[in-house]
């Protein structure tokens, strides 16, 4: 029951994070950027020590346990089944997925 309530918590701020590191990757100005990379820091320091980790990488093998393929390439000089490409990370505490990576799937 904790592990549930906890999980219903981490996904409403997860989106919070989402557009933290969307804005540090954009930002212009130098002050800006260095609060935005400063709050984006502290925020997955926390994750981290509550037990959350992040998950999905391009070159991963797909897992439909981990991952929603919302995207599908072909390429022959790639393996198959693999992620080319996320758009966005999944989350995880312990065993239990809180939100699953978005991906891009080869093949």
């Amino acid at each position: 029951t904790y592990n549930d309530a906890c999980a219903d918590v981490l996904k409403e701020m997860l989106p919070v994070l989402d557009n933290l590191e969307r804005a540090a990757q954009y930002a212009e100005s130098d002050k800006l950027m260095e609060g935005v990379s400063m709050i984006v820091t502290q925020f997955r320091e926390t994750l981290s020590k509550i037990g959350v980790e992040a998950f999905g990488e391009a070159g991963d093998v797909f897992d439909p346990n981990l991952h929603h393929a919302i995207a599908h390439e072909e390429d022959a000089e790639k393996p198959e089944n693999v992620v080319s490409d996320v758009f966005q990370k999944g989350y995880k505490k312990g065993e239990k997925v809180i939100r699953f990576a978005m991906v891009k799937v080869v093949n």
